[in-house]
């Protein structure tokens, strides 16, 4: 028990303290209207829980829900399917230079995650690079707005995330193909089976089985994947539909806009609630119906 009381007091008062205050201010008024010490805020039960699902913030909360989980599931789809295909191209028999490959591929993971994304954003700018090397081209008449035009935005972002994300992909996979039973696929050789076959009915998934608590853990960090959205487009372009916040912001980067910009606290903790909630949820159903639980809870 000695050992355990330091990191006992630090998950207390790093942790858990700040998410029992954060759960507190939920039930508060503590906003910019009540600012601290100044005034003093009121407990106001659930009726900021009203305002975030009913009320005035309704109609941002719900189209940032509902685009936080299209870019989840995108950007987890993307990156899983690209990285193993990737990696299997990779394991291709009779690939020459396959380490070197490998090395390119893997250099976007020694970059720092910022450093790219800014890279990036400058290079997908109206006025940028790529823009300009498309004008000089003559394959465009004018700037494709590839970050101010909200539509156009959302797809850079989940390319973007691909770039980032699939060589982490690549590097798992392969570790898992390399290590796949010989055997059946060779059986599967000798019966006359095709490439795409033995794809489908061994690799894949013999891949999807180990994957799968990654791509939960994948799906719910994309969730609250809160550097892709900052550095890439600070969750613009601007919506005036919504408050405190652009066309690309996901819940988290809301509720940092709530929290920083508006200083409405009591409502960032309400979608803080609500993203732990969506989390845990999709956790609990998503972990417990693959199939790398029922094979260990069988064992």
């Amino acid at each position: 028990m000695g050992l355990m009381t330091v990191p006992l007091f630090g998950v207390l008062l790093f942790t858990i303290l700040p998410l029992i205050y954060m759960i507190c201010l939920a039930f508060t008024n503590f906003d910019h209207n009540h600012p601290a010490p100044k005034s003093l805020f009121d407990w106001v039960g659930f009726s900021s829980f009203g305002e975030v699902l009913q009320g005035r913030m309704a109609g941002t909360f719900f189209p940032l829900l509902t685009w936080t989980l299209i870019w989840a599931v995108a950007a987890t789809a993307t990156t899983f399917f690209f990285g193993i295909v990737l990696a299997l191209l990779l394991n291709t028999k009779g690939l020459k230079f396959k380490k070197v490959w490998r090395t390119l591929f893997v250099i976007t993971i020694a970059v720092p995650q910022f450093v790219s994304l800014l890279l990036m954003r400058n290079f997908l700018n109206d006025h940028g690079p790529l823009n300009g090397l498309l004008q000089t081209l003559h394959l465009t008449n004018g700037p494709i707005p590839f970050l101010t035009d909200p539509l156009w935005a959302k797809f850079s972002i989940i390319f973007v995330n691909m770039w980032i994300g699939i060589p982490f992909t690549m590097l798992v996979a392969t570790g898992i193909i390399m290590n796949l039973p010989t055997e059946q696929i060779e059986a599967a050789e000798i019966d006359g089976a095709s490439k795409f076959q033995i794809f489908k009915s061994i690799t894949f998934p013999q891949i999807l089985l180990i994957m799968a608590p990654s791509l939960i853990q994948q799906f719910i960090g994309n969730i609250n994947n809160f550097n892709v959205i900052y550095f890439l487009t600070g969750g613009g372009p601007t919506n005036s539909e919504y408050y405190q916040a652009g066309s690309t912001d996901l819940l988290v980067t809301w509720l940092y806009k709530l929290t920083v910009s508006s200083k409405d606290y009591n409502l960032a903790s309400v979608i803080g609630i609500l993203i732990f909630a969506i989390s845990a949820t999709f956790s609990l159903l998503a972990y417990t119906r693959s199939s790398s639980f029922k094979e260990g809870a069988a064992k």
